[in-house]
């Protein structure tokens, strides 16, 4: 395979922090996009690209101040694409030389990709250029609000993804349901599996054959027909909260993939047009400084105003 279009001369690559932990191979291929997979590899095992004037294999993890010989590459002609659209700034909820929290609005994927041309990432970089990395720590289905986390370092990137790998970020989330929730908490321990449709589109089901998942779901209101609950996820698998829930009777109200589609039709008709799944706060230790970190982020307009509804039209129940 050969790429048509302008080639490089060798290069002198620093690293900084925002690179610095990062695999070479990962690094090179970021840097020379355009360049084949196999390329990369084959100028990284020819000894062509070299760290600090040694040969390094693709696995070497890059530190600060390491400086990277990259050899003339050539490099496909850029395709023409249409900036990510800056759109309405994203509510900054903190942010310091480390890492970013936002406050995602409903509606917006977090990244491009699957039918979507740009996302939460793509947009924060269009709106801020000056920053050489901004990556996301852990993802929300398009439909979900609320708090994501942005890393702008890649240390403080590795070390929230360690982090999160433990059980050392604390997510919580608020959604609605159907039926009446009795247990004030109850802890959920269901693997999960992913699979395929005959669609293509992807699932998760509980399966013994899945990977271990645990919620700790709390009541927070309960009406004569809906409840209100919160869930701590003390696991981050793929869907976890809108499958464990369906699994115990209680879908999401709202949701597409999994919920009780009569009723979201009716739920649409008075007035909620979504799924009722908020990313409502965040606790956990700053990655680099130890300083703990506490995040919430109120319902947005639409899922408030559906559950003052709730309290006009049923009244609360404490029984």
């Amino acid at each position: 395979m050969t790429t048509q279009g302008k080639a490089i001369a060798v290069r002198h690559e620093r690293i900084d922090e925002a690179s610095a932990g990062q695999r070479i191979d990962n690094f090179l291929l970021r840097l020379a996009k355009g360049v084949p997979k196999s390329h990369v590899y084959r100028i990284l095992r020819g000894g062509e690209v070299r760290v600090n004037g040694r040969r390094v294999q693709p696995t070497y993890r890059l530190a600060l101040g390491d400086e990277v010989r990259v050899p003339p590459l050539r490099l496909a002609e850029p395709t023409r694409s249409a900036p990510a659209p800056a759109g309405k700034p994203l509510p900054v909820v903190f942010e310091d030389d480390a890492l970013l929290v936002v406050d995602k609005p409903s509606g917006k994927a977090v990244h491009g990709g699957s039918g979507v041309s740009y996302g939460v990432i793509e947009q924060l970089r269009t709106q801020r250029p000056e920053l050489r990395m901004l990556e996301l720590a852990h993802r929300l289905d398009r439909e979900t609000s609320g708090l994501l986390i942005v890393a702008k370092k890649r240390s403080a990137l590795t070390a929230l993804h360690d982090m999160m790998r433990e059980g050392q970020v604390e997510k919580r989330y608020l959604t609605l349901v159907p039926g009446r929730w009795m247990n004030p908490m109850q802890h959920v321990k269901a693997p999960l599996l992913k699979y395929l449709t005959p669609e293509g589109e992807r699932r998760v089901r509980v399966s013994d054959e899945g990977k271990p998942a645990h919620s700790i779901v709390r009541l927070v209101q309960r009406w004569a027909d809906y409840s209100l609950l919160e869930v701590e996820l003390k696991t981050g698998r793929t869907h976890q909260i809108r499958v464990h829930l369906t699994h115990l009777g209680f879908p999401l109200c709202g949701d597409d993939k999994y919920g009780d589609f009569a009723l979201n039709k009716r739920l649409e008709g008075e007035g909620l047009r979504r799924m009722f799944l908020h990313a409502a706060s965040l606790r956990f230790h700053h990655p680099l400084t130890g300083e703990l970190l506490a995040f919430e982020a109120a319902l947005p307009d639409d899922l408030r105003g559906f559950v003052a509804l709730l309290d006009t039209k049923e009244g609360k129940s404490r029984g």
